[in-house]
Formats: C-alpha cells, structure tokens, sequence
C-alpha cells in the first residue's frame, strides 16, 4: 500500500511540474541566471524556458501567435500595445528602471561625459536599433540631447538588441551605449567604472521603465503567475538592483 501512495505521489508530483516560456528583453539576459536561480528555490519543479531579443521584434513574434505566457520588455510601449490588444491579460506595471552606459574595452578618459564620442580616435559607436530595441531609443535621445547628433551620425553602427550592441562594442566598435546592467555581469568585471564605463546622465534620455504582462496564450497559468509574482517581489528587486537598475 505504501508503495502504491508512493507511485501516487510520484506521479502527481510529475503532473504538477511544468515548463513555462518567457520572452524577456535583452538587457535582463545578465539578470536572468539570477532570477531563474533565486525563482527555482521557491518552485523547484518548475522549468522556464526563456527566450531573449529585443522587445519590438518579441512583440512581433507575439502578435504573430509564439507561444510565450509571459513577456518582460524593455520599455511599457510594447506591453501597453498588447494590452490594448487583449493580447495580454494583465495591465502592465513596472518591474525595473534601466540605465545607459558609456562602455569602451580600452581605458578611457571619461571626465568629457558624451563630448568624448567626438574624440577623432572613436571612429565606430554601437547602439540599439531604435526602432526595435527600447535602449537603443534612449541612447539615440541621449546623443541628439548632448547635441551631438550632427557630429557623430556617420559613426554610428546599430544592433539588433542591446546584447548584440554590447558584442559590437567589445569586437567592432571604438565604444558602445549599452544597458549598465550587461557591465555588471561576472563575465564582464574586468571592466572597471570610470575606466572602461561611465554611466550616462540619466536626464540626457527618458527613464527607461521596463513592463512586465502575463499574456492569453499562458497554458499552466498558477506556475506562471508564480514567476510574475516573484519578478514583482523583494527578492526579485534585490537582484536588479544589483545588477545597476533602479526601481
């Protein structure tokens, strides 16, 4: 008998777990091992599956029926457009605040803030696309309220989300604007603050609040509801702070 309750157990125990998938802006990948850690020891038979890029060509995928129960973007622009369109089921709210960097694999001298992209020595500048990458956007803003725009235009090379941006800032270009939060990754401390990075002022571009939905095509509902409710809990925030983004 008590192995028959045992196989019972068992058995429910595998009904119980589930695989959920996430779609999650580029800029958290260096947050998310993190997370998924931290989530994992509150519901351990649950699997996330996450799949990143950037937020405008997630929401693409989205409206065109992938099969993501949950969508952490870059910005509350896309999210509010899938609200809009009964696409997601919950009104979108903040979980964290970006932040802009300055980043250069050779030491810089970063006393002239963004006047240093004019530097004849900087002939490539990563960015994100605007038109698809929330932090390429802000960055774009940053530049054309230094009032640099103008000077610098020819120099600018765009990836397609901000993690590429940070791979074109590393291997092919002279400096990137990135997302703070991929310099405060383990595999990027080498880089040191006010050498290697300089953090943009913040009122060069508007804040980038980052939004969080659940969305219709959620299948195992309570387990995704769980991760929508730790990436809101104090735990969650603990782990974004520390990874450079305000909330």
């Amino acid at each position: 008998m008590n192995k028959l309750i045992l196989i019972l157990f068992l058995s429910t125990m595998h009904l119980m777990a589930g695989v959920i998938k996430i779609a999650v802006a580029a800029n958290v990948s260096y947050a998310i091992d993190a997370l998924q850690e931290e989530f994992h020891k509150i519901n351990p038979n649950t699997k996330v599956l996450v799949i990143l890029g950037s937020s405008g060509k997630l929401t693409a995928q989205i409206l065109h029926g992938a099969p993501y129960g949950l969508f952490m973007s870059a910005n509350m622009k896309y999210p509010e457009a899938l609200y809009a369109q009964k696409i997601a089921i919950t009104k979108p709210v903040v979980y964290a605040q970006g932040a802009l960097a300055l980043f250069s694999v050779k030491k810089r001298d970063f006393r002239a803030g963004m006047e240093l992209l004019k530097d004849p020595s900087i002939k490539k500048i990563a960015l994100g696309n605007p038109k698809t990458a929330p932090y390429g956007k802000a960055a774009l803003q940053a530049i054309k309220n230094s009032k640099l725009y103008g000077a610098i235009k020819s120099k600018l090379i765009f990836g397609e989300s901000i993690s590429q941006t940070l791979s074109y800032a590393i291997y092919g270009a002279d400096i990137g604007i990135v997302a703070k939060s991929a310099l405060l990754s383990s595999k990027m401390q080498q880089y040191k603050e006010g050498e290697n990075f300089y953090e943009l002022d913040a009122a060069l571009y508007t804040p980038i609040k980052q939004g969080i939905v659940l969305l219709k095509s959620a299948t195992n509902t309570q387990e995704y509801k769980a991760f929508y409710d730790f990436i809101l809990s104090q735990k969650a925030k603990k782990i974004f702070l520390a990874y450079g983004y305000s909330i």
